[in-house]
């Protein structure tokens, strides 16, 4: 994996193309958010796919999709954006979001649950703090079974979850996201087994 390229600005955000030995692309983001400096709040952004099987039409990460990422592939991003604005094992951000929501929709890749269960072990990162954003794809119940799981016993408290919704007219959803996904009231369910009081709150997009 290797980066080819960047474009952004100085103390707000930038994305960098990498690609892999086999000469697959895709994209990774850090930024920050004014007023807060990296010190205060970091966020990364990353990709757990080469395109996306989805095809949603507002994302055009579905005209080609190759393959799932790696662990090493997500680490490599998260190790290359640290050791620009850190250190490649050490973030002293007081917090670290990590965003698995560039290129792909993490429960396609099972890689993104090994990934987390590694993770604390990878950095020394105090503020370290994971955000899924998912489409909820229908048939990646075991995906999601385990992401609370691994919510609970990792980061009961500091990890985000957010549903991808763009609207609330099921019809224009199926529309805009062309592939099975869980219908409103199983969202609802699934919200209420993974929100912990005092944690963070179930976000929609």
């Amino acid at each position: 994996m290797r980066v080819i390229g960047k474009i952004g600005y100085e103390g707000l955000a930038h994305i960098y193309i990498a690609e892999s030995s086999q000469g697959q692309k895709m994209e990774f983001v850090e930024s920050t958010r004014p007023p807060y400096t990296k010190e205060e709040k970091w966020v990364n952004i990353i990709s757990t796919l080469f395109g996306c099987p989805a095809g949603c039409k507002f994302c055009d990460a579905g005209l080609q999709y190759k393959r799932k990422l790696s662990v090493d592939e997500m680490l490599f991003q998260l190790k290359y954006l640290a050791s620009k604005k850190f250190e490649p094992a050490k973030v002293t951000a007081k917090q670290w979001k990590i965003q698995f929501a560039r290129m792909g929709d993490p429960a396609y890749n099972y890689n993104v649950l090994k990934l987390l269960r590694i993770l604390p072990d990878q950095f020394d990162a105090p503020g370290l703090m994971p955000s899924i954003s998912t489409i909820a794809p229908r048939g990646r119940e075991k995906f999601f079974n385990e992401l609370l799981e691994i919510k609970d016993e990792i980061y009961p408290r500091r990890f985000q979850f957010q549903f991808s919704v763009h609207t609330t007219d099921p019809k224009l959803r199926r529309e805009l996201i062309p592939v099975p996904t869980w219908d409103f009231e199983q969202m609802s369910e699934f919200g209420e087994r993974m929100y912990l009081t005092g944690g963070r709150k179930i976000t929609l997009n």
